[in-house]
């Protein structure tokens, strides 16, 4: 059964026709998905998007605007009695130089081409993202 509702906030970061992405290992899977995380009770959308690039990779954000939200019913890959909502932006990284890991989860940080042919990402929705922004980068 069903019964807590898990609301994730990823951002899309590109430049040089490329978006960054983290490789981490979760519940004991490796993982390439959008930099971003799971929403705090108290906080906004925004507020957990700006929150996460901190603590994780030692940036500021400037958030450009929604780019899509997930529509279809999802049960996470990790809690069979969670529900997942999964919000994406558009964010400009303020200063690039000042990225550092902090997290000890994320592995490495790197900007993938929008350009390749294959959609390297595990999770489904990080899959249809990838696909839109590729799309929207025609």
């Amino acid at each position: 059964m069903v019964d807590k509702m898990n609301v994730r906030v990823y951002a899309t970061a590109i430049k040089d026709n490329q978006v960054l992405v983290l490789h981490e290992e979760y519940a004991g899977t490796q993982l390439m998905k959008f930099p971003g995380g799971g929403l705090e009770y108290g906080e906004g959308t925004l507020e957990c998007l700006k929150r996460e690039f901190d603590e994780e990779l030692n940036v500021q954000i400037k958030v450009l605007g929604h780019f899509y939200t997930q529509e279809d019913f999802l049960v996470s890959r990790f809690r069979d009695n969670e529900q997942l909502l999964t919000i994406y932006y558009l964010v400009e990284i303020v200063d690039v130089n000042e990225m550092i890991i902090r997290d000890p989860c994320i592995e490495k940080a790197e900007w993938i081409s929008l350009d390749r042919l294959d959609n390297p990402f595990p999770l489904p929705v990080d899959q249809i993202v990838f696909n839109l922004l590729k799309e929207s980068m025609l």
